[in-house]
């Protein structure tokens, strides 16, 4: 069963593996990413893509995972959107964004998402849970030998769909009341 309602926007890439809630599989989840992220063309943020996927995957462990149930990563392509998405089966525990002071050890993985991402948020997962995804515009457009070209000077359309593929948008209050970081 998908995680996240169809889009009326058509998709360019999409991938999905479930991974079980161990501390391997965020370094199994990371890898993947950034082997997707390049292939599709898009190696200028596979860094960033990388460690959001991180976090987000280091949050579900954490704070979503549950005995028996596992961890769904979908990345996925618009013409204009990278996406991530990490599902959980914890929909109660939602995240939000805290202050940090400089001697605290935790808590500073979503200011991070939110630093490195154009947009961030967390839904309902279909089911049981919640998904909290992250996305980046993409005014390139890929190219067969991996250099980026201007989308407009290519000829394409480039609208803006940021919070179209989302429930819920990331504000500067953060999220909700929950535990995760």
């Amino acid at each position: 069963m998908p995680d996240a309602t169809p889009s009326p926007i058509p998709l360019v890439h999409e991938d999905q593996l479930d991974y079980t809630p161990l501390p391997r599989s965020v370094t199994l989840a990371r890898h993947r990413t950034v082997r997707l992220v390049g292939e599709w063309g898009y190696a200028v943020l596979a860094d960033d893509v990388a460690l959001v996927v991180s976090e987000l995957m280091t949050n579900a462990l954490l704070h979503g995972s549950l005995r028996g149930r596992l961890i769904r990563l979908r990345v996925l392509t618009t013409a204009a959107t990278l996406r991530v998405e990490v599902s959980d089966p914890r929909g109660e525990r939602r995240p939000n964004l805290r202050a940090v002071t400089g001697d605290q050890q935790f808590g500073r993985g979503l200011l991070l998402v939110q630093a490195l991402a154009d947009d961030w948020g967390v839904g309902p997962r279909v089911g049981v849970g919640k998904t909290v995804w992250a996305q980046w515009s993409l005014g390139l457009t890929p190219v067969a030998e991996g250099e980026p070209v201007d989308a407009a000077a290519a000829g394409q359309e480039h609208a803006s769909v940021s919070g179209e593929l989302g429930t819920v948008r990331s504000g500067s209050s953060g999220f909700g009341s929950g535990g995760e970081s």
